[in-house]
């Protein structure tokens, strides 16, 4: 079904006009359109193909109907489906990472982040392009035939642990900071003289909603909620797959990952 064709269901099932807001929300509750990339409909893509097709909408003081419900046959509105708690359904391990690795669970973040549990689980992340990377990493991973880049573990909260840290920046999280180097950007320098830790540099302000914007446009992401042994489940899934972020526990480690955040560090300490 195609964007316009889902508006008119939107409009024949509401038995009203609607905002193009409203229309999006309907939408996003269903699964009559989805778009590509996994993300939410935004009102603005609503108006502008209800403009583009003025033949079968109308729009007055922003509500949105239908010209005719002439030929239209009500479609059966299905819930999109979301993401289970693998805890829910008993899964053994091997199982469990299966589910974890499929590439069709992945969604985009705008989808994703909607339904990430406080709960403790393992998460994994793949780019939908490699080309968005630099030639090195593209051709790593496409001599390993995937495009995953991390899996981790949320020992107490996916909600925090990997969405608030990891993809948000609160916080100390690996793959970010990983990320964000491999991306090219480096710390303010001497950001760590005097602090405790050693390791955990953090980019500017600026620097890191850049990095957020990036893995919002170009990184899908998949999880499960689980009580399971995560760090063993994580270990085996990193030997069988060599994610191109991972280093503890790694053979397939990258040696420029390396070096890119141990020049993060170095700045970061003031000894670069």
């Amino acid at each position: 079904m195609t964007l316009h064709e889902a508006i008119q269901q939107a409009l024949l099932k509401a038995g009203k006009a609607l905002t193009a807001s409203e229309i999006a929300e309907v939408l996003n509750a269903n699964s009559w359109y989805s778009k590509k990339d996994g993300s939410d409909i935004k009102g603005s893509q609503v108006a502008a193909r209800v403009k583009s097709n003025s033949h079968l909408f109308s729009n007055m003081n922003n509500l949105i109907g239908l010209k005719t419900t002439q030929g239209l046959v009500a479609q059966k509105s299905v819930p999109k489906q979301k993401q289970i708690s693998v805890k829910n359904i008993g899964l053994d391990d091997n199982l469990l990472m299966k589910v974890l690795i499929n590439q069709k669970n992945f969604k985009s973040l705008s989808e994703t982040e909607k339904n990430i549990p406080d709960a403790p689980g393992l998460y994994c992340v793949r780019i939908k392009d490699p080309k968005a990377l630099d030639a090195v990493f593209f051709n790593v991973l496409t001599e390993r035939n995937h495009t995953i880049l991390y899996i981790g573990v949320a020992s107490k909260s996916l909600q925090k642990n990997f969405f608030e840290e990891e993809l948000r920046a609160k916080g100390h999280g690996t793959f970010f900071r990983t990320m964000g180097a491999v991306l090219g950007y480096v710390p303010e320098e001497g950001s760590l003289v005097g602090k405790s830790n050693q390791n955990n540099y953090k980019f500017s302000t600026d620097h890191e909603q850049e990095i957020i914007t990036w893995i919002e446009e170009h990184l899908i992401f998949n999880w499960i909620a689980t009580t399971t042994d995560l760090h063993a489940v994580q270990a085996k899934l990193i030997k069988e797959h060599l994610p191109l972020l991972n280093l503890a526990g790694n053979p397939g480690v990258i040696n420029n990952v390396r070096v890119l955040r141990n020049k993060c560090k170095a700045i970061a300490r003031g000894t670069k």
